[in-house]
């Protein structure tokens, strides 16, 4: 899971160029038991078994092959870009959801419209939107994973807490009763998990960029911005982590394994890394949803995940929509999101999490859940030393929120400037 998010939200690497193999054939329609598909998936994100049996259903209903080619994360950016221009690209490939506005407005994207309408009628809007540049379809989604408080069982017990919180309040509340009733660290929640706080201008209704006549501008001077400002500094002032690091640095997740912190905010899979750390803490450890203001409306998340696409260059078009279809089916989406654990593009398919402790937390979350800025312009602002988590730190030392928003606000600007 940690590849998975590691792509969504943005990388850099070398120029690797690739020719992906596969039949000439015009359309795709005719002559299909002659071509292979050749399709892109990311290292993680598909099981083999997934694999096999989608290559053996898709080959018996077109006599067509699929040649699945496993991606490496690190450079795919690059990797794609130099492929989508060559004359055999891959014909169906995985993409970042927030990585996918920048390949459609160069138009390395096929129209996607007619599956949309023709498959895609009840794709959750949440998961959506990220396939969606300016008003046409240039991707499916395929999944999401999202942020969950993961928590030690024990420590609340200790502290007297019998259920888990409704609400942001009750939340807090139980985080303080847990200092002043164990010896324990209330929650680790390090200054620049910024995904988080992502999450909390989600639910706050605000959005991190503006436009400003014919470009995008900070947007991190708005009220709704500082209230999630406020909110993350006040659960923030309850942990000993450090101000000026991620949740990454060190790894949130081995520090949550010595069994001396109540609670981290992080995604499912760093229970697992707890767990590998310290077999013994996986008995008291457990998940809920990151809960919101009110009781029955979950904390904003930020969604980070996978599309699939076609290749606007791809001579199979129809034959990659037919691919798309299967592998999009309630069937394969369903199988997928059972085995991997990750939030399927239908709520209808959330069944299909059952009896998995950390996606049936993240699952509540995801409706009301939503992205970085869908823009093209947005990939720069991530690159180290990212400007976001630069105002988070000068925020928890000391400064407003307006202050460290006009601190920052030069460099995010050059950034959202830059020509991509």
């Amino acid at each position: 899971m940690k590849r998975k998010l590691t792509a969504a939200i943005g990388i850099a690497g070398m120029m690797v160029s690739i020719a992906a193999c596969g039949g000439d054939d015009g359309d795709g329609k005719a002559g299909a038991d002659s071509q292979t598909l050749t399709v892109w998936v990311m290292d993680g994100s598909s099981p083999d078994q997934w694999q096999a049996d989608l290559a053996k259903e898709f080959e018996a209903k077109t006599k067509a092959k699929v040649k699945f080619e496993i991606q490496k994360w690190n450079g795919i950016q690059q990797k794609l870009t130099t492929a989508l221009s060559e004359e055999n690209p891959p014909d169906v490939f995985e993409i970042g959801n927030t990585q996918t506005p920048a390949y459609a407005k160069t138009g390395g994207l096929a129209d996607l419209s007619d599956l949309k309408s023709s498959i895609g009628t009840d794709w959750s809007e949440s998961l959506n939107k990220s396939a969606v540049f300016d008003g046409k379809q240039y991707a499916a989604p395929w999944f999401v994973v999202n942020r969950v408080v993961i928590y030690n069982k024990k420590i609340w017990a200790d502290a007297g807490i019998k259920d888990t919180p409704k609400t942001r309040d009750e939340f807090y509340n139980d985080l303080k009763t847990i200092g002043e009733k164990t010896d324990a660290e209330p929650i680790y929640l390090p200054g620049q998990n910024w995904y988080h706080f992502v999450g909390l201008v989600i639910g706050e209704g605000g959005e991190l960029v503006k436009k400003d006549g014919d470009k995008y501008v900070s947007n991190l001077a708005d009220p709704k911005v500082a209230a999630a400002t406020e909110t993350y500094k006040k659960f923030q002032a309850l942990s000993k982590a450090p101000k000026d690091k991620d949740e990454a640095t060190p790894q949130q997740g081995e520090i949550f394994a010595k069994g001396k912190t109540g609670a981290i905010i992080g995604m499912g899979w760093e229970g697992g890394t707890a767990i590998t750390a310290n077999p013994a803490i996986e008995k008291d450890l457990g998940y809920f949803t990151i809960p919101g203001a009110t009781a029955g409306k979950p904390e904003g998340v930020f969604l980070g995940g996978s599309n699939l696409a076609v290749a606007a260059g791809s001579k199979k078009q129809e034959l990659a929509k037919e691919f798309l279809k299967l592998a999009l089916s309630d069937k394969y989406e369903g199988a997928l999101a059972k085995a991997n654990g990750v939030i399927p593009n239908k709520e209808s398919l959330q069944s299909n999490l059952q009896g998995n402790a950390a996606a049936q937390a993240a699952a509540p979350a995801a409706a009301g859940g939503d992205t970085t800025p869908l823009i093209p312009e947005w990939a720069a602002v991530e690159n180290d030393p990212n400007p976001i988590k630069t105002y988070l730190t000068a925020v928890l030392k000391g400064k407003s929120p307006a202050e460290a928003a006009k601190q920052v606000e030069g460099e995010f600007n050059k950034r959202l400037a830059q020509q991509q």
